[in-house]
Parts: C-alpha cells; sequence; structure tokens
C-alpha cells in the first residue's frame, strides 16, 4: 500500500552569493532553503534586480556597510508579491511592486518587511522598476535635497550615461533653463545629449574642467562626484560662489582593475580634497557626502525621506518626466559578465539581472561556480543587519 506521507520536496530558491572580497570567482549561484515570512513581511518572486557600482566596489572589498560574507548581494528589484504576513493590509498577493535593501535582492524570491515594498504605477514596467529606484532616489535627492536645484543653475555630471548620471539628467530637464555638463565617453554623447545633456564632454581626450571653463568662465553651480580622488580637489575648485559638490563614490578607486589595489585606493586617498571649517569659510562654497547605502542601513530613521522621494519619483514618471534606460538585462549565471561591463563603462543607462530560467540553469559559465546541488543550511532575509 502506497504511503500517505508527502513525497513534495521543500521548496529551494536561487540566488547569487558572494563568498569573499575578490575577483568574479567569488561569485556563485546557490540554491536555499525558502523561508516563510512572518506577518509584517510578504514574499516577492523577483523578475529583475538592478546592478550598481556599488556592487562592484562590495565584491572588491572596497564599500562599506557590507554583511559578513557570504551573504546574497543586490539592493533593488521589481516583481510580484505572491505571499503576505497576516498582518499586512495595505498590499495583497498578485501586487506589481519594487523593493530594496541594504543586500539580498539578487535572488529568484526574497522576503521583505511590507513598508519595504511599493506598488508600481501600471505603466511601469517590470524592468524600468528594477531601474527605478536605487538610481532615481541617488539623483533626486543629491540634486534636489543637497544641491537645491533651481531654473538658471549649471549642473556637473559624471559618468553622465551611467544609471544615475541619466536619471540625473532627465531630472535637471523638470527645472526651467538647466545647463548641464556631462562626462562620457565620445560614443555615448548623441544619447545623453537626446537624454538633455546640453555639454557632453569626452573625458578620455578632454580636460572636464578646461572645457567647462570655455563656456563658462565662473564654474558651475552643483557637481554630481561618483570619482572622489584628485576629481573632488579639481571639482571643488570648479565651483561658483556659492556653488555646492556633492560626493557620492569612489569610482576611482575601482578602477585598478577586477581585484581591488591597495596601491590605487591609497593614491585615491591620498588626493582627496580636505579642507576644516575655518578655511572654507572665505571660499562661499558647500560640499557634501551622499551615501544611499546607509540610509538603507538605517531605513527605519530614514523611511519617511525615502518615501517621499519614491512618491515624487512616481509623480514624475507619471507625467512622463522621466523613463529608466536599460541597457542590458543579464541572467543570474551571468553576473561576472554583467559586472565586467559595468567595471568597463560600456554601459548606457542601468544593467539588470533576471533570475535564471531552465535554459539558462543548464548552461555553464566562466564567471561563476557551478551550481551546487545541495542548500546550505541557512536561510535567505533581505535585510540581515537591519
Amino acid at each position: 500500500m502506497a504511503s500517505n506521507q508527502s513525497s513534495e520536496k521543500p521548496r529551494l530558491i536561487s540566488a547569487i552569493e558572494l563568498v569573499g572580497a575578490g575577483g568574479y570567482d567569488k561569485l556563485r549561484i546557490k540554491k536555499f532553503p525558502y523561508r516563510v515570512p512572518d506577518v509584517n513581511e510578504v514574499v516577492i518572486r523577483v523578475k529583475f534586480a538592478g546592478l550598481n557600482f556599488a556592487d562592484l566596489m562590495r565584491r572588491q572589498g572596497l564599500y562599506s556597510p557590507v554583511p559578513k560574507f557570504p551573504y546574497v548581494p543586490g539592493f533593488e528589484a521589481s516583481g510580484i508579491i505572491e505571499t503576505i504576513g497576516s498582518n499586512v493590509s495595505n498590499l495583497t498577493v498578485g501586487d506589481r511592486v519594487v523593493t530594496f535593501a541594504g543586500d539580498g535582492m539578487w535572488a529568484d524570491t526574497v522576503v521583505v518587511p511590507h513598508d519595504h515594498c511599493f506598488k508600481m504605477p501600471d505603466k511601469l514596467s517590470f524592468e524600468e522598476g528594477a531601474a527605478l529606484l536605487v538610481n532615481y532616489i541617488t539623483a533626486y535627492q543629491i540634486l534636489f535635497e543637497f544641491g537645491n536645484l533651481r531654473p538658471n543653475k549649471s549642473v556637473l555630471i559624471h559618468m553622465a550615461a551611467g544609471g544615475v548620471g541619466i536619471a540625473a539628467i532627465q531630472l535637471c530637464k523638470i527645472v526651467a533653463n538647466v545647463t548641464v555638463f556631462g562626462t562620457a565617453s565620445a560614443s555615448k554623447h548623441n544619447i545623453i545629449k537626446e537624454a538633455g545633456c546640453t555639454h557632453p564632454i569626452d573625458y578620455h581626450t578632454q580636460d572636464y574642467v578646461a572645457e567647462i571653463r570655455k563656456i563658462s568662465p565662473n564654474g558651475v553651480d552643483i557637481i554630481m562626484d561618483p570619482l572622489n580622488g584628485e576629481d573632488s580637489v579639481r571639482g571643488y575648485d570648479l565651483l561658483k560662489p556659492l556653488g555646492r559638490i556633492i560626493y557620492f563614490g569612489a569610482a576611482n578607486v575601482a578602477a585598478s582593475g577586477e581585484n581591488r589595489s591597495l596601491l590605487t585606493t591609497f593614491k585615491t586617498w591620498y588626493k582627496c580634497f580636505s579642507t576644516n571649517s575655518l578655511s572654507i569659510l572665505s571660499n562661499n562654497k558647500s560640499i557634501a557626502g551622499y551615501h544611499l547605502g546607509y540610509l538603507l542601513k538605517d531605513l527605519d530613521s530614514t523611511k519617511e525621506i525615502a518615501l517621499n522621494t519614491i512618491n515624487e519619483l512616481f509623480r514624475l514618471y507619471n507625467e512622463g518626466a522621466i523613463k529608466p534606460r536599460i541597457d542590458t538585462i543579464h541572467s543570474f549565471s551571468k553576473v561576472g559578465e554583467a559586472m565586467q561591463r559595468m567595471h568597463n563603462r560600456q554601459n548606457i543607462g542601468k544593467i539588470l539581472l533576471r533570475p535564471d530560467d531552465e535554459s539558462d540553469t543548464n548552461k555553464t559559465d566562466q564567471t561563476t561556480t557551478k551550481q551546487e546541488q545541495e542548500p546550505e543550511e541557512r536561510l535567505i532575509d533581505a535585510f540581515p543587519d537591519l
């Protein structure tokens, strides 16, 4: 007589795991046990997840905050709610949503607190949703919270063809008569001009400071600086009186190759702009630092700031004022290729990752190890540090 005991296998979810700081060999596809949500959580079946420059720096061991290895990276994702906790009333099964966290989003299924999850506008695609949160929140808060962007101002946007760069250009267009200078390789100039960049500058062949001085001898009002190092000094010197520079990254640190270089890190740190509260008085310029990773880490205290920005971005999207540009989409098993494309600054707009389907999981990939057959006895949690 057949046994009545269920033979159904335990549900497993697939994710990208980062096992340590280093090259692409530190990434692997792995299976984890499914976790039932608690009363205030929801389960999201992920459609797409975003790749950000911070993910590259985390892999190299150059970014803080970072969880203990091994962990599942990823700051943002879009998908469909498949299960809700008993206390959740603002969301229902089947809702199309976006979500973000300090890590944990590179999985085919994620469990998140319900108040870290946002219904998508009807016209927003899953691809656009996964490209919206990190890039556009960053650009919006830098330009409008720190930068106080107003009509007739000028803005310098470094890495203008990247995800944050495209977002910033689009956001500048919602304010009247803003002059946008953008650094990007020459092959990307037509695209960033179409997006609204007034003066594209090829950083490979041109000195952006000299080129800006030709057009605007007094400099610029706002600088978005994700580079740091020597560029942090050049940018500060390029500001007009009452201008402001916002540092929000250190891409120059990650410019050395697949693995981090301590020499490059030291050189970048040594060349960073340095001042004090007394010496800055006579310069009549403002300096700010922005780090979305720490805002996400302290999301319980910054939730209202994030929600206000997201609501404003959804409004702007519905009005047609902003629209994420998707560069390429890579399966989870091709995450190394996706990172390499971003590291080489080949992307124009957002690079996305998507969970592997059956055809993907049967393929080999040089940038990730083979998928393990047995799950590790630990759970994926999108918010281990929150």
